[in-house]
């Protein structure tokens, strides 16, 4: 199967430029040559979006959210041939990258309702002594320009995140994809341009992060940045900015408790998904178990049994649960971290194991949490238990670390359940359910070193917009 990759600047799709492979994470075949932008290339392409800023700004809210509903149907539409691309360029597992596009089509039609809610307030001006003469109002004006930056792991949910949410505001937008996973935002973005996406308003690039992704973090026609991805990169966003908005989503090395009185059946089940959907390449998966003594050995039992059973193989078949990390590369570090952890005393319940880019999933214990695989992003199916004396022992352990995007608690003692909330320094606390658990108009997004900002259509579109205050004197 090969596809025809493009670049969309200055509303023309154009192939052009330098050229590299796509593969095929699971058997390395060769899916297209995806063309890489040049610095002439992404000039062109700002300029053009920054002058479609116009047109996108003078869409009326019935006529954005209209796109946007219509949108949702053409990527239902087509929610075959987005998750084949998704599976056959990222290797996630059909079911995962069927999932992924059911909630982009959600996600959609939460931005196109945001659209139609886009309001100001009146302000009170006579509460201050000298204006009561004066009548004052504020409204939401779009930012203008936002770039998109966009990882592999959820190659079209994430983009749509910040698309949708850009142009229910009225703004324009330049992405810029993972080039290792690029088809499902090309494919994207033409189903937004016949949804009716003004060309002049849309640009997509892919190429390096120093040619293309730097060149739209520094521009100041760029108004608002939203960067998924690491935390290094990320920190270097900050530096390059200047003064504009920045919204940066960037990893965790996300825990669960379970209690002692928690649903044990309910938490192995809940966290198998969470450690191991999609080779447990995702900001929230589960990475850090701290398990309550009394409940510990079951749990144990329980959880590397479920971890056996899962079906590791080829991604397009239905009834893989487990396929390839993104690279070769991703699964040999991966089985290195478990190499080092394992030679500096922990124990390989199950997995460890590698057979090309599949990592075999792995459960350790005897953990210490100065080892790569718990203080680190593993991103990989790769997850610690650890066994805690007390609920408080466990909170405080799992808020010891320099990532705060989410964490899970499973406990039936709600004093417990508000102990945990308070106690651990995270963007979301998911009770009686893992960290992985995410819905599309959620405030998401963390703090410390997982970033700043917040995802969801209405928390997005009030970061891309401006507040105008407007104040009569009557």
């Amino acid at each position: 199967m090969t596809f025809h990759y493009r670049m969309l600047i200055a509303g023309e799709w154009t192939d052009a430029g330098e050229r590299h492979p796509v593969r095929n994470p699971f058997d390395g075949e060769v899916l297209g040559d995806l063309p890489q932008a040049d610095a002439d290339m992404v000039e062109t392409a700002i300029a053009a979006v920054w002058e479609g800023r116009k047109e996108m700004a003078a869409l009326p809210a019935h006529r954005r959210a209209g796109i946007l509903h219509r949108a949702a149907t053409l990527v239902q539409e087509n929610h075959k041939a987005l998750t084949t691309r998704i599976v056959l360029e990222a290797g996630k597992a059909w079911k995962w990258a069927a999932t992924e596009v059911d909630r982009a089509v959600e996600n959609l039609i939460f931005a196109a309702d945001e659209a139609r809610r886009m309001h100001g307030e009146t302000v009170p001006m006579d509460a201050s002594a000298g204006s009561e003469t004066r009548m004052g109002f504020w409204f939401r004006e779009p930012i203008g320009l936002v770039g998109a930056i966009s990882p592999f792991n959820f190659p079209l949910n994430l983009l749509v995140h910040k698309v949708a949410p850009a142009v229910a505001a009225g703004n324009a937008v330049i992405a810029k994809p993972a080039s290792n996973t690029a088809g499902p935002a090309q494919l994207f973005f033409e189903l937004l341009l016949e949804a009716g996406v003004p060309p002049a308003g849309l640009a997509l690039l892919y190429g390096s992060g120093r040619t293309v992704g730097e060149a739209i973090v520094r521009d100041e026609r760029v108004g608002k940045v939203t960067f998924t991805g690491s935390v290094p990169v990320g920190k270097r966003i900050t530096t390059l900015t200047g003064p504009k908005k920045v919204t940066l989503e960037l990893g965790s090395n996300s825990g669960t408790i379970v209690d002692e009185n928690a649903d044990i059946d309910l938490a192995v089940k809940r966290n198998l998904m969470g450690a191991f959907a999609f080779s447990g390449q995702v900001c929230i998966s589960v990475q850090r178990i701290f398990l309550h003594k009394a409940i510990a050995a079951e749990f144990t039992e329980k959880f590397v049994a479920g971890t056996q059973a899962l079906n590791i193989g080829d991604p397009m078949d239905p009834h893989t649960d487990v396929g390839p990390m993104i690279s070769l590369e991703e699964a040999q570090r991966a089985e290195q971290w478990v190499k080092d952890a394992r030679k500096a005393g922990a124990t390989v319940l199950t997995g460890g194991e590698r057979r090309d880019g599949l990592l075999q999933p792995t459960v350790l214990a005897d953990v210490t949490p100065d080892m790569d695989v718990m203080c680190s992003e593993v991103f990989a199916p790769i997850v610690s238990l650890v066994t805690c004396d007390s609920f408080e022992e466990a909170v405080r352990m799992c808020d010891d670390s320099r990532f705060g995007l989410q964490a899970g608690v499973f406990t039936r003692d709600i004093d417990r359940a508000f102990q945990a909330i308070r106690g651990i320094n995270v963007g979301g606390v998911i009770v009686n359910d893992v960290p992985t658990y995410r819905v599309d108009h959620m405030p998401y997004g963390g703090n410390k070193d997982s970033g700043v900002g917040r995802e969801g259509a209405r928390f997005a579109v009030e970061d891309m917009t401006t507040l105008k205050m407007v104040v009569f004197n009557v």
